[in-house]
């Protein structure tokens, strides 16, 4: 069975490493194919592109984009994108904007409550400046000792109703969705597992997200406890989705590690079925 890993980041956007620094951890994990999915920007992937041919990896372009809906930021994943096609760019530089001054905001509040200089910390963890997130964030607080690990940065800050989180109006569903299907990619939920929707509220999600033309979500995730993936496979062949499957690997030591995943159920459909790209791959998994 191919080793395939659809959702990843490098420090393009919150990952630590360099695009090709990434496609070889993961050739070195065993990946076969691979999709690069930084947030909101799709720099990286030409680095990513030359790294994956050179290691005889399959490199699957691709971008998370952030998203409000029903009062909640929620991703979408678009894979096999065209990264050059002209909404979609222009789409992601709107974004990008905003992710600006969202982190002077974030500062701002942190320092209301008694952490001061977090941006200007973050902006220096951050190696695209116009993309510093809370994972910049929750790295700087682990570095200035407020808390012992970025997992508890985000209990303790950075999240509804704790200090460092404001609230922010990012694109629409239907502008990612259309963006993403209109650059002959595919748009896939990512990790449903995160979202603080009640079973009504989920259902409606995914009944919105399949109108618009949304194919996919993921139900093998590092984002996502072993104990949810059944969950997410059931509600996938419920509402008639791709399932996908990605570690959402950041960083060394910061969860499940790139390619490190267990294998879809057998009942799924893969996002991946059919993909021609992977013709050259002796076998699907």
């Amino acid at each position: 069975m191919l080793n395939i890993d659809l959702h990843c980041h490098s420090n393009i956007s919150d990952g630590v490493l360099p695009p090709a620094e990434l496609v070889a951890r993961a050739a070195a994990n065993g990946v076969q194919v691979l999709a690069l999915t930084d947030h909101d920007d799709v720099s990286g992937l030409a680095s990513a592109q030359a790294a994956a041919a050179a290691a005889g990896m399959t490199l699957v372009n691709g971008v998370e984009i952030s998203v409000t809906w029903g009062g909640q930021t929620v991703h979408i994943v678009g894979l096999r994108i065209d990264p050059a096609f002209p909404a979609l760019a222009e789409g992601l530089h709107g974004i990008r904007l905003g992710r600006i001054e969202r982190a002077q905001r974030m500062g701002d509040d942190l320092a209301r409550a008694g952490i001061a200089g977090a941006y200007e910390g973050a902006y220096d963890y951050a190696t695209n400046k116009q993309m510093v997130g809370r994972t910049h964030f929750a790295r700087w607080l682990v570095a200035q000792g407020h808390v012992p690990d970025t997992r508890t940065a985000f209990k303790r800050f950075l999240t509804r109703g704790h200090p460092g989180y404001v609230e922010h109006e990012w694109t629409t569903l239907e502008n990612a969705v259309g963006w993403i299907r209109a650059s002959g990619g595919m748009a896939v939920v990512a990790h449903p597992g995160r979202y603080a929707f009640n079973a009504r509220q989920l259902h409606l999600f995914l009944d919105a997200f399949r109108a618009l033309g949304g194919e996919g979500i993921e139900v093998i995730t590092g984002s996502h406890h072993p104990s949810e993936y059944e969950k997410f496979a059931e509600l996938a062949r419920a509402f008639g989705l791709k399932a996908s499957r990605g570690a959402d690997f950041h960083a060394p030591g910061e969860g499940i590690d790139i390619g490190c995943l267990p294998p879809l159920p057998y009942y799924c459909q893969p996002v991946w079925q059919g993909w021609p790209e992977l013709a050259s791959h002796s076998s699907l998994s």
